[in-house]
């Protein structure tokens, strides 16, 4: 058994951030990842980092561009505090080596980005992720923090207290893809989940494949909610054959959106009548769709994104990435012809419920970064707004999980006297495992003995019976089955346009992918470098993480941010200025909602109609 103070599960720019600070402030600290660091999906992240630092722009105009973005279901503590640490923050990031983009005077460069009302979008060419983790790696080397890469954690150990309020979580339990071996990890004080998006729930997406939603199900399973899980972002351009991310900085720069017709659909067709291409994504995205569904889209799939008018010199400074992308993947030369984009998911604005801190409802047990929920982005992230929450809040969570004091948290979590209970909302199927024969160990979670030793190690006794029971088969269903079946279902019924029979076909389906998966078995033999076994642990992870984006889809009958709804196209402001919380009950979920918190420090967020 390993043994550390603070464990951190993922490295891409929140566990980096999360793991420097904790050794910051003190403490032994790990990073568990499956993937080698500067291989997690943050690399990916093409656009840039927004922060208040000119003047002209301040902290309370990035607050009211996030509040206004987010649909006014932003938590206002959390949304100010992205907004006065961002700076400081982007500027350490400067002072460790990040080299952004700068001005001929030498000042770092912004650009515009959609829903801003300055252009305070910091960046490093198109690439602004990729040098983000490659700076932070440099400090986690720097430090001798400890990096177990190519582990992938397959559960928590915690306490098995019937509240999830009085559980603890005291390590995880990993899988060394190189050998083979189930081994456990514990954490004297606290595990950090920094484990990213859950994109792998859909077919079409930008998303790696590595992003399969594991700290969210493994949380889901511990005790803690999962918060907001319908507001799924899907991005306006991405490009029709792979899902590659074609970044907001195209149009950030001036690059522009054009139907079949030639028109300049979001002026002419008046999606967005003042910002146009830079409206917040959502709005971007289904004026797209739009188009298609109506006759207008290029060869009926996708739009075309034009910024040929930029001139080579510009976009070979500022946008080189993106040349080569189009080139790439669609043999399409951005300097002489549009690219061809379509929308893809992106991004999933909620995630395991936390406050400001990190910190979720089940002791010592810490998210953050896209798999957590602190909620900044509420029904709409806007761009930009996804690399700062990594860096603010994976600080705060690494502070916090070593022992400094940040202060009390105005965002409480779990089930508590301020939360409403579900009204009843007609399910078509049961979700969750309940019906399900789980006693093979396959999908079954199980409880665990008292003291933090105990726990660890029959939490790993548990991961290795179902390591085995998995391997020991020799027939039945193979995950890419299940998984395949699954996508398709997200991204035929809980895409950019919901309706609820839609919705409800999407669960029935996600419930027959639960069935199967009770036969599910691994096709490769060998012990080490099994990524058969390991993709098919990640696929019961999609199977709990889709069936509650699916949940929190027909519950909320209302048209917000991301989440349309073809029966419900008004926003309800006296019904709906609530968080949708999801937590498993031991296999049975429960839907309950927290009002959302729109007092801020020296102001109340007023909600407003949000146009463009």
């Amino acid at each position: 058994m390993y043994e550390h103070d603070v464990i951190v599960v993922g490295a891409g720019g929140a566990g980096l951030r999360a793991a420097i600070a904790a050794h910051e402030a003190g403490s032994d600290v790990a990073i568990v990842s499956k993937l080698h660091p500067v291989r997690s999906h943050t690399g990916a992240a093409e656009g840039g980092i927004n922060a208040a630092l000119q003047e002209g722009d301040d902290w309370e105009l990035h607050a009211y561009d996030t509040m206004k973005g987010s649909d006014y279901l932003g938590d206002a503590p959390a949304v100010e505090t992205l907004a006065q640490d961002a700076p400081e923050d982007t500027m350490r990031l400067e002072h460790w080596g990040m080299p952004f983009s700068r001005e001929e005077d030498g000042r770092v460069s912004q650009r515009p980005f959609g829903g801003l009302s300055y252009p305070r979008t910091t960046y490093a060419g198109a690439e602004t992720g990729h040098h983000l983790l490659h700076t932070m790696y440099e400090q986690v080397v720097k430090r001798g923090i400890q990096v177990y890469d190519e582990w992938y954690v397959m559960e928590l150990a915690t306490s098995d207290e019937d509240e999830p309020n009085d559980r603890s979580c005291h390590g995880v339990v990993a899988y060394d893809v190189q050998s083979g071996n189930v081994e456990g990890f514990k954490a004297n004080d606290g595990v950090i989940l920094a484990t990213g998006g859950p994109g792998q729930a859909f077919d079409h997406t930008t998303n790696a494949v590595s992003c399969t939603g594991d700290g969210h199900a493994m949380a889901y399973r511990a005790g803690a909610p999962l918060e907001d899980m319908e507001f799924i972002q899907f991005h306006p351009t991405s490009l029709p054959s792979t899902g590659v991310l074609i970044s907001e900085g195209v149009r950030g720069e001036g690059g522009i959106l054009y139907n079949s017709e030639g028109e300049r659909f979001m002026f002419e067709h008046g999606y967005a009548n003042n910002s146009g291409e830079l409206a917040s994504r959502d709005v971007v995205a289904r004026a797209e769709l739009t188009e298609v569904n109506e006759g207008r889209g290029v060869d009926d799939e996708y739009v075309h994104l034009d910024m040929r008018h930029l001139g080579e010199e510009r976009i070979l400074d500022r946008l080189e990435n993106i040349l080569h992308l189009a080139e790439d993947f669609e043999g399409v030369d951005g300097l002489v012809e549009p690219m061809p984009v379509k929308p893809g998911q992106h991004y999933a604005m909620g995630g395991i419920e936390v406050d400001e801190n990190g910190q979720t409802c089940v002791d010592g047990l810490y998210a953050a970064g896209e798999c957590a929920c602190v909620s900044v982005h509420g029904g709409n992230r806007l761009g930009g707004n996804a690399l700062p929450e990594l860096i603010v809040f994976g600080k705060r969570a690494g502070r916090h999980a070593a022992g400094e004091d940040l202060g009390e948290p105005q965002i409480r979590t779990g089930y508590g006297d301020d939360v409403e209970d579900e009204t009843e909302t007609e399910l078509p199927v049961q979700p969750g495992d309940a019906g399900l024969d789980t006693s093979s160990g396959v999908a079954a979670d199980g409880g665990v003995a008292a003291d933090a030793q105990g726990i660890v190690e029959r939490k790993v006794e548990q991961a290795r019976t179902r390591v085995d029971t998995l391997m020991d088969r020799d027939d039945g269903v193979q995950h890419a089955e299940i998984r395949q079946k699954l996508q398709n279902a997200m991204t035929d019924y809980v895409n950019v346009f919901r309706t609820e029979e839609g919705v409800k076909k999407a669960l029935r389906i996600i419930r027959e992918c639960r069935e199967e998966y009770q036969n599910v078995y691994v096709d490769d033999p060998s012990r080490t470098f099994n990524t058969d076994l390991q993709q098919t642990i990640e696929t019961r992870n999609l199977i709990d993480v889709a069936e509650t984006i699916a949940l929190g889809a027909l519950v909320r009958d209302e048209f917000r941010g991301a989440h349309w709804r073809k029966e419900h196209q008004e926003r309800k402001d006296d019904e709906w200025l609530k968080h949708t919380l999801i937590s498993w009950n031991d296999g049975q979920p429960d839907i309950f909602y927290r009002p959302v918190i729109l007092e801020g420090q020296d102001k109340t967020y007023e909600p407003k109609e949000r146009s463009y």
